[in-house]
């Protein structure tokens, strides 16, 4: 199997987990957009996901703070515990999302997750919903590597550990951090645009699609 600009045969598809994989973005912003207005900055929902869906909880900690939220030390541990309680009861699979795993494996295909979030995370939501035994062991977290998204290192570590070459490589991304971090790593990038984000995504990506029945088609699955 190949894609567009590119002759090298695609080996693997890496996949970010949240918007992605789980669809979990506007359950986890709506609960930050509450949070944050508790402590002085309150935006909307979509102000919420335009400032912050693909950062870091470092990152999204310190951009509220420089936008004027009063946030408290321990405030990453506290939210990390509301947004696992809510993960937890509420998550769901972006819908596709596990037919098209099992589909990529049927036809030899490897499949890796690279998220900035945490490896605790990934294991609540992708357990929750019935992924996690589709992508294990290969579930790797930025956090446990130098540097996040935008860089490369969380997509350069997955195509290593699968013994794939990065070019060989398609990353699944939602946002510009992820995406330009599969650019970083010389690896195609498609954007998942399932929250209308296609503009913002295309400069980064082969192209562009809407849903996982698309993104299938796309791969000739």
């Amino acid at each position: 199997m190949s894609m567009t600009e590119n002759s090298t045969p695609l080996a693997a598809v890496l996949f970010d987990c949240d918007g992605v994989l789980v669809d979990s973005e506007v359950l986890t912003n709506a609960l930050l957009r509450d949070d944050l207005a508790s402590f002085g900055l309150d935006l909307t929902l979509e102000q919420t996901m335009e400032q912050f869906v693909g950062s870091t909880m470092w990152g999204v900690a310190e951009k509220a703070v420089e936008m004027g939220a009063k946030l408290p030390d321990d405030w990453i541990a506290t939210f990390y515990a509301k947004m696992y309680e809510v993960m937890a009861e509420k998550v769901e699979a972006v819908p596709g999302a596990a037919e098209l795993l099992d589909r990529l494996t049927e036809v030899g295909i490897r499949v890796a997750v690279g998220s900035n979030g945490p490896l605790s995370k990934m294991d609540i939501t992708l357990n929750k919903t019935d992924l996690m035994n589709r992508v294990s062991p290969h579930v790797y977290s930025s956090q446990d590597l130098p540097n996040p998204k935008p860089a490369p290192d969380v997509y350069l570590h997955a195509a290593e550990q699968l013994g794939v070459a990065p070019d060989a490589c398609i990353v699944v991304e939602d946002s510009t951090s992820g995406a330009k971090a599969a650019e970083a790593a010389g690896m195609r990038c498609i954007g998942f645009a399932a929250e209308g984000q296609a503009a913002e995504l295309a400069p980064y990506c082969i192209f562009t699609v809407h849903s996982m029945q698309e993104l299938a088609e796309r791969l000739g699955l």
